[in-house]
């Protein structure tokens, strides 16, 4: 046998057989065992072959072999069986190796056992097989010859078994994986050193510092990564100022659930452009770490998420949609796959109903997960140890800032830093040096340009103003009076941006932001569109822009760190502000990397003096459950779920859930009337009055929920709208219109956006007129009459008793209507006299809401035709472009104009996109970065694993 190539020696016979008295010589064929190869014996004559020589079918290769295993008397004693079946008698064969005893010692080929196993079929019970049926002469003869040929030739042709060397090296491997698995689940209290980067592989320390420039942890950051409770798994809250790197010790404990540990993980983040803004950063890493990162926001995400055996998912969701997700493991009996929940901005707990929601989510995870660990981390948390009780976490926190903030106040032309030692809370600092002119003075009576000029353009600027508006005109007052050197500052990159907002608008763009953003100066609020709030936000960070106006909706979502941050007025709104949102405004100020110090001006009047005071010595404010608020909306929402999901189907048992909430910890203070259980037992009256749960009768009832109560519950339907929608849904089945989408569009218009538009009815009129006839008397069927439109067009009053909510719902469904045949945000805005920002939520509220409607009626079977009409128009509400544009769509960070241009320059698909060099796009596609294309890149390749 050749070192290089495995021999195996063939003899060649001729077609005729030999005798059998012979003289007998060693014909064992090569046999494969664990051993190795053994070559087969041949005549000296005889030349070796090679094992891949091929042979003709219809050489006897094994004519001139008589025996097995070196016994010549297997033949005779077939004869022998023959004639004694002939003479009707009885004989047990037993060929030789049926003596040896079983066992993993045996050193024979997969083939040769199988022939085995087969001859031992056929020579078993022989008398039971005779009393059935009489066999034929020479029939086992040449059943078992020729069995024994095929059986040869097979096993001639099979592949060597892999050397035992590779067998033994394949074991030891598998062992040493075993054996890290099982010590990664055993981690006891005492072991600090888990690994290379706090039990991560040392390729996640190197893409930390390839893809985010990290190079080293802060101190706070490897003790609270070292902290026993987090070795041990527990449950933890950390609380550290706003910049403090709180996000990346969430992204470490969240990559070793993913790698080491192999389970799911779910990130809760409070806002829509959060959520796509972390799946966007999130894409490179799980591209290179090989887990996926799924998208729920809005209208995206699955319930129930798809079921991966070989990767592991982090699962980046809103408050709303992580309830949803969540639901639908426990129903899926999945949620132990779950090995990791964390909560951003805890404090949220305490807002309204999404606070409330919230609690529910983490409530039900604590609840029925024991393996699940919780993350909770916020910067403003005022009550802790209640939360600590909750949650049944521990304690991190810390006073740690990358950048030193010094907090002042302004009251006319001093300014004073903030110092709780003081009497007064403030202590004087300096006058300001600019000299105004008194129409300056008129038109900048609290000094902004003042403030500003003092950092800009060197170093960037933030001013949070009370309302949209006047965030528009600080940007433009500003502008006004700055010098013509900020033109020529960044003026190439300036122009890029300014050409970037007239292709995300299709052309059009906003004159503000056109006078304003060669200055180096724009606004920020909720009245932009998304792609416009996201160039701005690009621009600010890259330095492009210096200054941005905005309101105080950006403190709480993407973070946008400046050298100065200036509030406008101590209101928001009409309202006095809330220590939590000053904490979050001025956390802004100071560019960890960038600058040495962040600074803070708050601009007072002289009367505001003792409510600043009183701001600014207060402290955070406490975190209060909301499951009780709107006549507790909340907890029925909470009974009503656990009863669907079958957590919990008696007042015992629902009960039992309500210790773990937040409630149950402030009881106290918030069940001041009556118990907690009294509360719980008018809940369940409140469902089963409404019909949307059952009570069987009995000593202890049995809880159940109606078939209306669970596609409330599983379409995370509001339980206030939930009868207005399937009476909605239910009536429009019996004129349905279906040559239009309007019908369609008018009952997935969200009714909680009724309240924010008032129609245009002049304009609401001429739309009307411009519809079908068909469409005009469906309009008419659901109680908008021409004569009502035309009326209220005429500055006519209506007949008392006429409900105005179908028309505003009609309205809003127009604009929906004409935004799916035009696509374009800035016409229908301007044709509804709407801002674009509006227009934008209103498509994406649509949207989600058409989700919840495709789940809700996924569960009635009498809605049963609305299942695929509103899968469809889900589709078209969340993309809103033609069908080609659709899967480019999907990639974070693409928008339609962005879809466009991809698209004609020849990335039609996801794989297109997927198999693009980032460097190449970046040059292809105008006035994109090759940061952006990256991850684009990135995005595209995720997507085209799922």
């Amino acid at each position: 046998m050749s070192s290089g190539r495995l021999q195996v020696k063939v003899k060649r016979v001729n077609e005729r057989r030999s005798s059998r008295d012979s003289p007998k010589r060693l014909r064992t064929p090569a046999r494969i065992g664990a051993g190795g190869v053994r070559p087969v014996t041949c005549s000296p004559s005889r030349r070796p072959v090679m094992a891949e020589e091929i042979c003709s079918d219809s050489d006897d290769l094994f004519g001139d072999y008589d025996s097995l295993l070196e016994d010549s008397s297997l033949l005779q004693k077939l004869d022998a069986a023959e004639q004694q079946d002939q003479a009707g008698l009885t004989l047990c064969l037993r060929p030789p190796w049926e003596d040896e005893p079983p066992g993993p010692s045996r050193d024979l080929p997969a083939s040769q056992l199988q022939f085995q196993e087969e001859l031992r079929l056929h020579g078993g019970d022989h008398s039971t097989k005779q009393e059935e049926q009489e066999p034929l002469p020479g029939r086992s003869r040449r059943s078992v010859a020729d069995q024994l040929k095929r059986t040869m030739l097979g096993n001639a042709a099979a592949p060597p078994a892999a050397p035992r060397t590779a067998v033994l090296k394949e074991a030891v491997v598998s062992e040493e994986i075993s054996v890290a698995m099982q010590a990664m689940e055993t981690i006891s209290s005492q072991t600090t050193d888990l690994g290379p980067f706090f039990g991560l592989p040392s390729k996640v320390k190197e893409l930390m510092q390839r893809l985010r420039g990290i190079q080293k942890l802060y101190d706070w950051q490897e003790a609270c990564l070292n902290l026993d409770c987090v070795q041990q798994r527990r449950n933890l809250i950390y609380s550290l100022p706003t910049s403090g790197g709180k996000t990346l010790v969430a992204e470490i404990l969240i990559l070793r659930e993913l790698l080491c540990r192999r389970k799911d993980c779910l990130l809760i983040l409070p806002y829509i452009s959060l959520v796509q803004e972390k799946v966007r950063g999130l894409a490179s890493l799980g591209l290179e770490l090989d887990f996926l990162v799924e998208e729920y926001a809005g209208s995206r995400g699955r319930f129930p998420p798809v079921r991966r055996r070989s990767q592991t998912s982090l699962y980046v969701a809103t408050i709303e949609k992580a309830h949803g997700l969540v639901n639908s493991l426990i129903e899926n009996g999945r949620l132990e796959n779950l090995g990791l929940l964390v909560v951003d901005e805890l404090h949220m707990l305490g807002e309204g109903s999404r606070g409330a929601v919230m609690e529910m989510t983490v409530a039900k995870v604590q609840h029925l997960s024991r393996n699940t660990q919780i993350i909770g981390m916020s910067a403003t948390l005022g009550n802790i140890q209640e939360l600590q009780a909750f949650l049944r976490a521990e304690l991190y926190s810390s006073d740690f800032r990358p950048v030193q903030l010094k907090e002042f106040v302004k009251v006319g032309d001093s300014i004073y830093e903030v110092d709780p030692t003081e009497e007064s809370g403030f202590r004087f600092s300096r006058l300001l040096p600019f000299k105004y002119s008194s129409a300056m003075q008129k038109v900048d009576p609290d000094h902004i340009i003042a403030l500003v000029t003092e950092v800009i353009p060197a170093h960037s600027c933030l001013i949070f103003c009370p309302t949209k508006k006047n965030c528009e005109n600080v940007a433009v007052m500003i502008c006004k009076y700055l010098k013509r050197d900020f033109l020529r500052h960044q003026e190439a990159e300036k122009s890029r941006l300014l050409q970037d907002l007239r292709d995300g608008g299709g052309g059009s763009m906003c004159p503000v932001l056109q006078r304003t953003v060669p200055y180096g100066v724009a606004y920020h609020h909720s009245g932009l569109t998304t792609e416009e709030r996201r160039l701005l936000e690009e621009a600010f960070s890259h330095g492009v822009l210096c200054l941005l106006s905005c309101t105080s909706t950006l403190a709480a979502g993407i973070n946008l760190p400046a050298r100065r941050v200036i509030l406008r007025s101590p209101l928001v709104a009409t309202e006095f502000l809330r220590r939590s949102q000053y904490k979050q405004m001025v956390g802004r100020a100071g560019r960890a990397g960038m600058d040495s110090v962040g600074e803070s001006v708050l601009i007072l009047q002289e009367k505001d003096r003792s409510a600043a005071k009183a701001l600014l010595s207060s402290p955070v404010e406490k975190c209060v459950s909301k499951l009780l608020e709107e006549d507790a909306k909340g907890l029925l929402t909470l009974i009503l779920s656990l009863i669907g999901l079958n957590v919990a189907a008696s007042l015992q048992q629902l009960q039992d859930f309500l210790q773990g909430t937040l409630l149950s910890v402030q009881q106290q203070q918030l069940c001041t009337d009556c118990s907690l259980q009294d509360v719980v037992l008018r809940c369940i009256h409140t469902l089963s009055h409404k019909d949307l749960i059952t009570a069987a009768d009995g000593h202890a009832p049995t809880l159940q929920v109606t078939r209306l109560g669970r596609a409330a519950y599983k379409g995370g339907v509001d339980l206030t709208v939930c009868h207005l929608l399937y009476k909605d849904l239910r009536g429009g089945l019996d004129g349905l219109l279906l040559s239009s989408f309007l019908h369609l569009l008018y009952l997935v218009t969200p009714y909680d956006l009724l309240p924010q538009c008032s129609p245009n009815w002049m304009i609401f009129l001429r739309q009307f007129t411009s519809l079908s006839a068909a469409e005009q008397k469906m309009l008419a069927a659901i109680g908008v009459p021409e004569s009502l439109v035309a009326r209220k067009a005429a500055g006519q009053t209506v007949k008392k008793g006429v409900d105005a909510a179908p028309a505003r719902r009609m309205y809003l469904a127009l604009v929906l209507l004409c935004l799916l045949k035009e696509t374009s945000v800035w016409g229908v805005a301007e044709r509804f006299q709407l801002s674009r920002g509006f227009v934008q939520t209103l498509l994406s509220s649509a949207a989600a809401f058409c989700s919840c409607a495709l789940h809700f009626t996924e569960e009635l079977e009498e809605l049963w035709p609305f299942r695929s009409l509103l899968l469809a128009l889900t589709q078209r509400l969340t993309y809103c472009v033609k069908a080609e544009l659709v899967p480019l769509m999907e990639v974070a960070g693409v928008m339609e104009a962005r879809a466009k241009q991809l698209y004609n320059a020849g990335y039609r698909t996801l794989t297109h996109l997927a198999n693009a060099d980032p460097a190449v796009l970046s040059r292809t596609i105008q006035n994109l970065y090759i940061k952006q294309a990256s991850m684009m890149v990135a995005s595209a390749k995720s997507l085209e694993r799922f």
